[in-house]
């Protein structure tokens, strides 16, 4: 076996681990429960802590029940100052399991603290957990990852750019598997749900461009990119539009969501129904092309 073989069949193993831990042993994460969402922050904490990370804790309140953002930054070897956010949500709708929305995406930050520790990128990479992006919240200023951003701000942090892990887990090798939010995209993008997107906005282009360049440089995994304006469903339907409230560039890295998977939102969204191998490849084409940035 190569070594990039065992790289890849290794992170493959502990993907599914993580994904089974939150979305199976814990269990669903919505905001009214306070119990497994505490659970969920204590697993993330334990990990990242194994990598020899420290971690800081955001707490906010809302209707008088504390959240929590998780957060850890491996220091840049050569310009400390710069700071580039990839983060992901671990809070659920009720009644879902959420593997793929989002234990797939903390999966991937977990996983890319382990890999940051043991090799720096150039600028400091600060890699969050946010609760609170799913309903009621979505799309609102109580979203955990809008705090985040504006804390951020408050403090003129250089942020060069931010990646949102939204659903990374979910990938079908039948034709048709695919769908689009216009109708016209059928004929531009691929029919299969094999790969994984870049989506963000107009402002965000020249990020999405250089990553989906050099990604395609250091990685097989097939990939597509879209940048476009909020009235394209689903362009904005992360914790990306966080950023983009505060004029920092970020798109988000996904599966597609509704548009392939057809357990979104709801209680079929298991860990046994992600591909694992897959979902390696792609965090270790992200790890490769931050570090390559």
């Amino acid at each position: 076996m190569s070594n990039s073989s065992k790289t890849v069949n290794e992170l493959k193993s502990r993907l599914r681990n993580t994904v089974k831990v939150i979305s199976h042993d814990i269990g669903t994460r919505s905001y009214l429960e306070t119990v497994n969402l505490n659970k969920t922050v204590e697993f993330i904490e334990a990990e990242i802590a194994k990598n020899s990370r420290p971690f800081q804790k955001q707490a906010f309140t809302v209707d008088g029940q504390i959240y929590h953002n998780i957060f850890t930054e491996i220091k840049g070897s050569k310009k400390p100052d710069e700071v580039f956010v990839i983060g992901a949500h671990y809070d659920t709708v009720p009644d879902t399991p959420g593997a793929d929305d989002n234990a797939s995406g903390i999966a991937g930050i977990i996983e890319l603290s382990r890999l940051f520790a043991d090799s720096p990128a150039s600028f400091t990479i600060s890699l969050a957990a946010f609760c609170l992006e799913e309903p009621p919240f979505f799309r609102s200023d109580l979203m955990g990852s809008y705090l985040f951003a504006k804390h951020l701000r408050k403090f003129n942090t250089n942020v060069i750019g931010m990646i949102s892990l939204e659903m990374i887990g979910y990938f079908s090798s039948k034709d048709g598997s695919q769908y689009y939010p216009l109708p016209f995209m059928r004929f531009i993008y691929p029919r299969t749900g094999n790969y994984a997107a870049f989506v963000g906005n107009i402002r965000s282009r020249p990020l999405t461009k250089q990553f989906e360049h050099i990604f395609k440089e250091v990685s097989t995994f097939p990939v597509e990119s879209l940048n476009a304006v909020s009235f394209v469903p689903g362009v904005d339907f992360s914790d990306h539009l966080s950023f983009w409230r505060f004029n920092y560039p970020a798109f988000m890295i996904t599966d597609t969501a509704f548009y392939r998977n057809p357990h979104y939102h709801s209680p079929g969204d298991t860990y046994d129904t992600l591909d694992y191998e897959k979902m390696a490849e792609l965090v270790l084409g992200i790890f490769n092309t931050v570090r390559d940035m």
